[in-house]
């Protein structure tokens, strides 16, 4: 395997209130751990009227770009906006895997009952066993349920996957930690 020395960081973080301030914080953490840290500033510093459809693809082409410089991802799985996470860092965790790209994975909770995703998608939709004792939530639908923290692809890509319970879920870097001591592992 290629020495792994530029590491993608994906994840929600780019759009929390204190954006700036938690991206040079992972990526000072990166250093600390004898890698480069890379993400999006995905429209930080944009005024209203610079969004658009064109700034949009402008965007998205130089995140690509950027994913494809570094030599592995660690994504932030974190549920974001409901019980799964940010659907963006899914998409780049696929783009990762299908450039051969080693990816690490962590989600942070704040308590234990959270770490599972069929009780996230319980607590946020409501879900309950059908008569053959299959979880299905409050539109019916089937729960995606191996038992697993978060939608079953994404756990399996994950190299490493790390579940932290936290009272920061969204601050909190010791799985960033993780990934990267795991991603020392399969670097050179």
């Amino acid at each position: 395997m290629k020495k792994i020395e530029t590491v993608f960081l994906a994840g929600p973080d780019a759009w929390s209130p204190d954006a700036a301030e938690g991206l040079a914080v992972r990526e000072d953490v990166c250093q600390a751990m004898g890698f480069r840290g890379v993400s999006p500033k995905l429209g930080a510093g944009l005024e209203e009227e610079q969004r658009s459809e064109v700034t949009g693809r402008r965007l998205y082409a130089d995140a690509l770009a950027l994913l494809r410089s570094a030599d592995a991802l660690v994504a932030n799985l974190t549920p974001w906006r409901g019980p799964n996470c940010d659907p963006a860092t899914a998409y780049l965790m696929g783009f990762a895997s299908a450039l051969n790209k080693p990816v690490a994975a962590y989600l942070n909770v704040a308590d234990e009952e959270e770490a599972d995703l069929r009780s996230r998608v319980e607590a946020w939709y409501g879900a309950g066993p059908d008569a053959t004792g299959r979880w299905r939530d409050g539109q019916d639908c089937e729960v995606e349920d191996f038992y697993l923290p978060e939608n079953l692809l994404l756990w399996a890509e994950a190299r490493r996957f790390y579940v932290i319970v936290t009272p920061n879920p969204m601050s909190d870097v010791q799985g960033l930690h993780l990934c990267l001591e795991a991603l020392k592992l399969y670097s050179e």
